[in-house]
């Protein structure tokens, strides 16, 4: 009898133990879900999984939906943060039912990829005849714009196809936006934004979609995130850009864009750096932001979204070259650092972890 008692108190122990062990790994998980840009998807694969490595009670969840759709999901707070290549405008901030606050933590570049056989050299485009692809006025590879800029290219005469995004995309923001700003027949023709009602050409869902179709069909011209095109072996065009240079895009020619602008850039952080002046700045660069509130809801999940932050724009940025994107110049780490500092719980400061 005696030691059927000390057996069930045994048991009744290990249950308590364990029950008491399982409820502090309850309480220990913290699971955040982010969603939005392509165009960081990438890196942003690489962060949550170098930032799970080091804390292994964070589980993030990234999802590539396109910055528009980050955008309406922050703002329904039905995730964590957003991520964004453009900025919310007034309207969206307004209509948010809390302050909204932009962290640039990478800098992307929209870059034109094509697939035409027999040209092995990466073609040269000028801000012009990019406009006049877009805008279907040219046709044909071996166009009399195209051969300006490419004098010394034996271009074959066939048909030229444009592929460009079907779904709301800050890529096509991006890109839109510098067209807007080079070719005033693009911007008041078609103008600027995610979602563009485009002259001609063949749609893709997501940078992923676009390279597909590119890839996939002969003739064709495309603008997707470096990333995209470099990892599939694509070529990618040099820009001339507004100092009158062919550009190639690089982690080093994006951030000049980023260090020309930094001085003009806003409190708020919103910024465009297309067609950025400076010899050696590639002109359609932009930055991606992390979209949160200001002031959190749940004190741990803010936390860790504060501690991610510092990581990704410190620690995080030496992934950013491998992947092909380009780390943020040091004067915009000290303010979006500064930025971070602003996140709040109960008007508490949510400062990083030491």
């Amino acid at each position: 009898m005696r030691t059927l008692r000390f057996v069930t108190f045994i048991i009744a122990l290990a249950l308590v133990s364990q029950a008491c062990f399982s409820g502090r790994q309850g309480k220990g998980a913290v699971k955040i879900q982010g969603a939005g840009s392509s165009l960081i998807n990438p890196l942003m694969q690489k962060w949550v999984s170098e930032y799970g490595n080091l804390n292994s009670t964070v589980r993030i969840d990234y999802q590539s939906i396109g910055s528009g759709g980050g955008i309406k999901q922050v703002k329904e707070r039905t995730i964590q943060f957003g991520a964004s290549d453009l900025v919310m405008s007034d309207a969206d901030l307004k209509s948010a039912p809390g302050e909204i606050i932009h962290v640039p933590v990478i800098l992307g570049a929209v870059v034109l990829t094509y697939n035409l056989e027999g040209v092995d050299q990466p073609l040269r485009f000028s801000p012009l005849t990019i406009s006049d692809i877009f805008l279907g006025k040219i046709t044909t590879w071996d166009d009399l714009r195209i051969k300006a800029d490419n004098p010394d290219v034996a271009l074959p005469a066939v048909p030229l196809t444009v592929v460009h995004r079907s779904d709301g995309s800050g890529t096509s923001a991006i890109f839109t936006n510098y067209l807007s700003k080079v070719s005033p027949e693009w911007k008041e023709k078609v103008g600027e934004g995610t979602s563009p009602s485009w002259p001609v050409g063949l749609g893709g869902k997501g940078n992923e979609g676009v390279t597909g179709q590119v890839k996939q069909t002969p003739n064709t011209i495309g603008y997707v995130e470096l990333a995209y095109a470099v990892k599939n072996k694509m070529p990618v065009g040099l820009i001339k850009n507004k100092a009158g240079n062919y550009v190639v895009p690089n982690f080093e020619t994006v951030t000049n864009a980023a260090a020309e602008t930094i001085d003009e850039t806003p409190d708020d952080l919103r910024a465009s750096i297309t067609d950025a002046a400076g010899q050696n700045a590639y002109p359609i660069s932009s930055y991606v932001y992390l979209l949160i509130y200001k002031e959190q809801q749940d004190e741990r999940i803010g936390q860790t979204l504060v501690d991610f932050m510092t990581w990704g724009i410190n620690d995080g940025q030496r992934f950013a070259q491998q992947l092909y994107y380009s780390p943020l110049p040091a004067g915009m780490v000290k303010r979006a650092s500064a930025k971070i500092a602003k996140v709040t719980f109960n008007g508490q400061s949510l400062a990083p972890s030491k």
